[in-house]
């Protein structure tokens, strides 16, 4: 059994729950903004959602506003926001921070199982990915750079 899904994290309507309700699936977490040059891959997430969330696939959008002050609006904001602009209907979660010491102890997690270039485990910028298998172990980090669509194959093989 894996701890990732017994970590308390908050829905965007201010729930409080665990990742335990993805059990079993394939996940891809993000830490995500709506002010960011890579705010675009919300369609291509959303797209990827819709692909395979038949087969097992969740995305897993939590909004961080710690990397250029690139998320400043509030959950209800942001909610609308990706739903306007992107048509996102995969989960947001409240917003977080990913780094320092008021890090949300998920990201403290995949950090740690999944380290960055040189083993480092800060995160660099929004949009960085974590995919995770069924049983909830990190398999791999992607940078803010790969759009989601070059995730497919991994996530095809974790299907």
């Amino acid at each position: 059994m894996s701890e990732l899904f017994e970590i308390p994290v908050k829905t965007q309507d201010g729930r409080e729950t665990s990742l335990d309700e993805h059990r079993g699936k394939v996940l891809l977490v993000v830490n995500t903004a709506s002010k960011c040059g890579f705010t675009p891959q919300y369609k291509g997430l959303q797209a990827l959602y819709e692909k395979y969330r038949d087969r097992g696939l969740e995305v897993l959008g939590f909004p961080c506003n710690q990397f250029g002050s690139q998320e400043p609006g509030n959950d209800d904001e942001i909610q609308q926001f990706c739903e306007l602009n992107y048509g996102v209907s995969f989960p947001l979660y409240s917003k977080l921070e990913v780094n320092g010491p008021g890090a949300h102890p998920l990201f403290s997690k995949l950090k740690k199982d999944a380290p960055g270039i040189l083993g480092t485990e800060r995160i660099k910028w929004n949009f960085t990915k974590f995919l995770v298998n069924r049983d909830g172990q990190v398999v791999k980090r992607f940078a803010p750079k790969d759009k989601p669509e070059a995730l497919e194959a991994e996530i095809e093989a974790l299907l």
